[in-house]
């Protein structure tokens, strides 16, 4: 199904919602498109040297799980 045939479908849909429905439906439409934000490219090594220290034993078996090893 090509994006015509989804967008098709939906207004098919919608139009045989209750009008209480309709109203639900317009809030939570605003709602996303008020939550969307902006997407920004991620860069390589942007977090370099924020990570200054980490126990020697990081990677050792936690006590808690000893039961389940």
């Amino acid at each position: 199904m090509n994006i015509a045939e989804h967008k098709l479908n939906l207004f098919r849909q919608i139009d045989d919602l209750p009008e209480e429905s309709l109203i639900e439906l317009e809030k939570i439409v605003s709602q996303l498109r008020v939550n969307k934000k902006p997407t920004s490219k991620r860069q390589i090594g942007c977090m370099k040297g924020v990570l200054v220290f980490m126990a020697d034993d990081f990677d050792a078996p936690l006590d808690d799980f000893k039961e389940y090893m």
